[in-house]
C-alpha cells in the first residue's frame, strides 16, 4: 500500500469558491481526489483509484471530466470518521481515536495511483485542522476564503442552509451571549444568522491556522483567484509541491473566471443590507474587507 506524503487539504467556511478552487487543482496530473464513486461506494476506495486510472488514458479530458469530477465525499468520511460530516464543533487532534486514524489513512492509501501520489482533498464547514493533522502529521492546508457578504447572500438562496432550522438545530454550536443578543436584536433576521455563521466559521479556521507552523498553511482569496487565477493557483501549487508544467497551465487557462460578490447588492432589499453590513462589521475588517458606511 502506497505511503500517503503531505496530503494537501482545501478548506473554507463554504460558498466561498472552494469548489471552483478544488475544481481547478485537482487537474493537476499529480493529483488522487475524491470522486462521485467516494459518495456512493465509500467503502470501496479501490473504485476512486479506477476512476482516477480513467483520467490518464489518452482519451479527451473534456469528456472524462463530465463523468469524474471532484466532490467532498462526505459519505466516505462518515465511513472512517463517525461525526465527521456535521460536528457541532470543530474536530481536534483530541477526537481521533486510533481505529479512526487506521480507517482513514488506509482508504486513502487505496486511492492512489503511482501518477497519483498526491491526495487532494476539500472540505467546508468547520476547518477540522487539528483532526486532520493528527491523521496526517505532514498535511498541508489551504484556506479559500470570500467576503462575508456575498458568503451570506449565497447561504439565504439555498435550501439546505442549516440555519433556517434555528441555531437551536444548526451545525455550528450555540450562540455565544453577544450573538445571541445581536441577533434578537434584528428580529431573528436570517440575515444576521448567516452573518454570525460566517464570523463563526472564519475565527474558527483562524484559531486553528494559529495551531499550524507556517509552513504548512496559505491562505488565499477568492477575489484574487477571480482577479489573478494563473498566478493564484501557481502560488498554491507552490505551496503545495506540485510540479508546474505546460499542460497543467493550459487546463487552467480554460477556466473563465467571474467575481459574482456584488450579487448581494441587487439580492437583498435595503434593510437587508444595513442589517448584513451591521453584523459582519467587525469581522469584515478583522478578515480584510472594508465595511461600508453604516450605522453600527
Amino acid at each position: 500500500m502506497p505511503d500517503i506524503e503531505n496530503p494537501v487539504f482545501i478548506i473554507g467556511t463554504g460558498r466561498c469558491g472552494s469548489t471552483l478552487f478544488h475544481t481547478m487543482l485537482s487537474h493537476h496530473p499529480r493529483t488522487t481526489w475524491f470522486s462521485r464513486t467516494c459518495v456512493t461506494h465509500p467503502r470501496q476506495p479501490q473504485r476512486n483509484r479506477r476512476a482516477m486510472q480513467l483520467l490518464d488514458l489518452p482519451l479527451p479530458d473534456r469528456y472524462l471530466r463530465k463523468l469524474i469530477y471532484p466532490v467532498e465525499a462526505y459519505n466516505f468520511w462518515d465511513s472512517c470518521a463517525p461525526g465527521f460530516s456535521e460536528p457541532c464543533r470543530d474536530l481536534t487532534g483530541e477526537d481521533v481515536t486510533p481505529p479512526v486514524k487506521e480507517a482513514v489513512r488506509q482508504a486513502m492509501a487505496q486511492m492512489l495511483t503511482p501518477r497519483r501520489p498526491r491526495l487532494l482533498v476539500k472540505i467546508t464547514g468547520w476547518p477540522r485542522i487539528g483532526f486532520l493533522k493528527e491523521i496526517f502529521p505532514d498535511a498541508r492546508f489551504i484556506h479559500i476564503y470570500r467576503d462575508g457578504r456575498a458568503v451570506v447572500n449565497s447561504l439565504l438562496a439555498v435550501s439546505w442552509w442549516s440555519g433556517w432550522r434555528g441555531p437551536a438545530n444548526w451545525r455550528w454550536g450555540d450562540l455565544s451571549p453577544e450573538q445571541r443578543a445581536r441577533w434578537e436584536s434584528h428580529g431573528r433576521s436570517f440575515v444576521a444568522l448567516a452573518a454570525i455563521e460566517w464570523e463563526i466559521l472564519m475565527d474558527a479556521h483562524h484559531r486553528a491556522a494559529q495551531t499550524l507552523p507556517a509552513g504548512d498553511f496559505l491562505a488565499l482569496r477568492y477575489e484574487d483567484l477571480c482577479r489573478q487565477p494563473l498566478e493564484t493557483v501557481r502560488r498554491a501549487a507552490d505551496f503545495a509541491s506540485l510540479p508546474w508544467s505546460s499542460r497543467f497551465e493550459t487546463a487552467i487557462r480554460r477556466f473563465r473566471l467571474k467575481n459574482t460578490n456584488d450579487k448581494w447588492r441587487r439580492d437583498l432589499s435595503p434593510a437587508q443590507q444595513t442589517v448584513l453590513q451591521h453584523c459582519l462589521h467587525d469581522a469584515l475588517i478583522r478578515y480584510g474587507y472594508p465595511p461600508e458606511n453604516t450605522k453600527h
